[in-house]
């Protein structure tokens, strides 16, 4: 899995899913991608917001199918774009587009 990030000036950012045998503690593509934008200073004040995500599935050698997709994310990632990017719009597949609220219509409150 990989991931992009784009910010209301241009800015992209990527991040790549960290897969591990022990799959609970694997990190997907989309936290990595943000971390990379906060640590550059795109959502401090007054530094931008997300305005766009995006998750590409890449296959593994061994799988029938050798298609890159894009995917929607995982519901980890639906409440982390929730947090940081609640008015951004998550490419879901080809030409389709939804908005967080969409994807996470009940976000976890505190």
């Amino acid at each position: 899995m990989a991931a992009a990030l784009r910010d209301d000036r241009g800015r992209i950012w990527t991040g790549l899913h960290l897969g591990t045998t022990v799959g609970r503690l694997s990190i997907c593509a989309e936290p990595i991608a943000l971390g990379r934008a906060i640590l550059e200073g795109a959502l401090l004040e007054g530094g931008g917001k997300i305005v766009a995500a995006v998750a590409v599935r890449h296959p593994k050698p061994d799988e029938p199918e050798q298609s890159i997709a894009v995917v929607p994310p995982c519901g980890a990632c639906r409440e982390l774009l929730a947090d940081y990017a609640p008015t951004a719009w998550v490419i879901v597949s080809g030409e389709r587009k939804l908005s967080v609220a969409e994807l996470l219509p009940l976000p976890y409150q505190r």
